[in-house]
């Protein structure tokens, strides 16, 4: 992966992070946070995608992606919180 690639990684990972937290909690969690977020919830809808048999295209559909597996991964870690 080059500095390109690894630069649009985290920006992806940044506004994923970002839109699920004002989906989920109404806030941010700072950049480090929300890139942290956005990463893992990359991985997360990657799987969620695979097994729906989904692909994400493009840089859109990568931000789409992460952002579905960010909130599905915000939400799991609101009910564990409350258990």
């Amino acid at each position: 992966m080059d500095l390109t690639g690894l630069l649009i990684f985290l920006l992806i990972g940044a506004i994923a992070g970002w839109l699920a937290g004002q989906i989920i909690k109404g806030g941010g969690f700072g950049v480090v946070g929300n890139i942290v977020v956005g990463i893992i919830g990359a991985i997360v809808g990657g799987f969620l995608f695979s097994l729906l048999g989904l692909n994400a295209y493009g840089l859109l559909g990568s931000i789409i992606m992460a952002t579905v597996g960010a909130v599905v991964l915000l939400f799991l870690i609101g009910l564990i919180k409350k258990a």
